[in-house]
């Protein structure tokens, strides 16, 4: 059998692994697939055992990380996690953008010249679809703070979770142009589909995917090792089990080989299905 590294540089395997860091958000977006909300329980993998987890998958072979949640930023410790976890590979990290007063902002400013990338969610061009989807006042914050970030010498990507036709060309345009303005180019743009889970199904939004449609990323959290970063969504308050690959995490060469077998019978070419670009 190949090992992990051989399949990751010959694309069986991605190269990142994920870390859930914590289920709780200042936010309760429409098609959060963590159904995560400010009332949501923490639920947060501690940050050494984080560090512990990333170490040995670099030894296996894996070559990147990344951090989500929830709202990564709510944990005060968030960014000397982040530049500890860059020392061992590059690291991305999601945000909603919208938790950055002064001082988290002067914290967040730590992280230019350290290799990691701050990925900012931003659906929409104007305020109105915005904020349909991710509350008041949240285009106005992220608008302010992306171009401070970029200025600080932070990097910034731009996500943006849309709906078949939700923004037509136009408005796609209208995006680009926006993030351009703000000093992120296109190749730190990244458009993706909502996917059909945790609220999105009550909101009868997103598209639904069998498992060996999702990048087989190796994903962490407080319940165990998963198949891809949609794995460990909630569904009516319970945890989703269907891209549960062990319930170990500890060692990383448990669940890193369940998913290695389970990836290596995978059509190829089926993870494309979620069309990200």
């Amino acid at each position: 059998m190949t090992t992990i590294a051989e399949d990751i540089a010959a694309g069986v395997l991605p190269g990142r692994v994920w870390f859930y860091s914590n289920y709780h958000c200042n936010l309760s977006c429409t098609y959060c697939f963590t159904e995560s909300t400010p009332k949501t329980p923490k639920m947060a993998m501690p940050p050494e055992q984080i560090l512990d987890l990333a170490r040995q998958a670099k030894e296996v072979g894996y070559t990147e990380f990344g951090i989500t949640g929830g709202e990564p930023f709510l944990l005060p410790y968030m960014v000397d996690l982040l530049k500890e976890l860059a020392a061992i590979g590059p690291t991305i990290v999601i945000s909603n953008g919208t938790v950055f007063g002064p001082r988290r902002f002067a914290k967040v400013t730590e992280l230019a010249g350290n290799d990691v990338a701050v990925q900012i969610s931003v659906d929409a061009p104007d305020a109105d679809l915005h904020d349909e989807l991710r509350g008041d006042d949240g285009f106005a914050k992220v608008s302010d703070i992306i171009p401070q970030m970029v200025d600080a010498g932070v990097k910034v990507r731009i996500a943006t979770t849309v709906e078949p036709d939700r923004l037509d060309a136009d408005q796609h345009e209208q995006l680009c142009s926006l993030h351009r303005s703000w000093g992120v180019g296109d190749d730190d743009h990244i458009v993706r589909p909502v996917i059909n889970r945790g609220r999105a199904t009550d909101a009868g939004m997103g598209t639904a995917l069998e498992y060996h449609q999702f990048p087989a990323e190796l994903t962490f959290s407080v319940n165990g090792a998963y198949w891809g970063a949609f794995g460990p969504g909630f569904t009516n308050g319970r945890a989703d089990t269907d891209l549960l690959i062990t319930r170990t995490v500890d060692p990383v060469t448990i669940p890193a080989a369940a998913l290695q077998r389970l990836a290596s019978g995978r059509p190829q070419g089926a993870d494309a299905v979620l069309g990200i670009r």
